[in-house]
């Protein structure tokens, strides 16, 4: 087994194991890590504990990650759009629409499906349903994606985004014009309490999230701008824009995000209808 070694902080609030796990080791879901520590791959100190064991401050904390398992998805011929690929790795354009890897009600036509059939191995480490996977994006989402075809690969790239070395930078057009020219949103996301499908920085539970954006250009009612993302949550860039009043345009799911109509000038309308996803 791989092992990964963290200290919490000598000054840190107290925090619960899985809380502080899920904000360090990103991509890896808050289930997951209760699985690791129920299964004794985390020690604290030296010592087996719960999820719910609260850190104080000086602990030093031992994460043993299992080894590889075989992936089990079938493969499908499904075309992808390559950007680079060699023996350790593979960086795919996903088209909106498809969903990264299988899960509850998704067996097949998945990124993961399609790889299969592509690289024919992948790394194991991500488990059966999630072979090299190391980030995701929604389904709805269209960008770049990258996938480890080894497990050397995938413990570097998984290391990457833990200490968030690895830069994420997305464009998207909003609906309103800010004030200021860049800002910082920082919270919890997590589910919101009566809509199932969406996620709300309201919640009383979820997980840490940041995102820092910049203003490119301003229209009519539009702003296109940049979004830099410190943390990865689902949904995150949907969430933070819309609560801080600025949804994403086309987004049919949020509050306000599909009101391309109210665009006034027909011209930019117009384009922004021809993008698509």
């Amino acid at each position: 087994m791989d092992k990964i070694l963290l200290k919490y902080p000598d000054e840190g609030e107290p925090t619960r194991i899985d809380l502080f796990l899920c904000r360090e080791m990103d991509g890896e879901s808050r289930a997951g890590i209760q699985r690791l520590i129920e299964n004794g791959n985390v020690l604290v100190n030296g010592s087996a504990v719960r999820p719910s064991h609260k850190l104080k401050g000086g602990e030093r904390l031992e994460i043993e990650i299992p080894e590889p398992q075989p992936a089990e998805p079938q493969a499908e011929s499904i075309p992808l759009d390559v950007l680079y690929e060699d023996s350790d790795l593979i960086v795919i354009n996903k088209e909106a629409g498809m969903v990264v890897h299988p899960g509850p009600g998704t067996a097949s036509g998945t990124l993961v499906n399609a790889l299969l059939a592509h690289c024919t191995d992948l790394s194991g480490i991500g488990g059966e349903l999630r072979p090299g996977i190391v980030h995701r994006l929604d389904k709805g989402t269209s960008g770049v994606l990258v996938v480890a075809k080894s497990d050397r690969s995938h413990q570097a790239l998984s290391a990457q985004f833990s200490v968030h070395s690895v830069k994420r930078i997305y464009q998207a057009l909003i609906y309103g014009c800010p004030a200021e020219d860049s800002g910082k949103i920082e919270g919890i996301i997590g589910r919101h309490p009566t809509e199932r499908l969406r996620l709300s920085g309201k919640a009383r539970h979820g997980k840490h999230a940041v995102t820092r954006w910049r203003v490119r250009e301003r229209y009519n009612r539009v702003s296109l701008v940049e979004l830099r993302l410190e943390t990865g949550r689902t949904h995150q860039i949907r969430v933070h824009m819309t609560e801080a009043g600025f949804p994403l345009l086309g987004d049919p799911l949020y509050p306000d995000g599909g009101r391309i109509n109210n665009i006034p000038d027909t011209q930019l309308r117009g384009m922004i209808n021809r993008l698509g996803r």
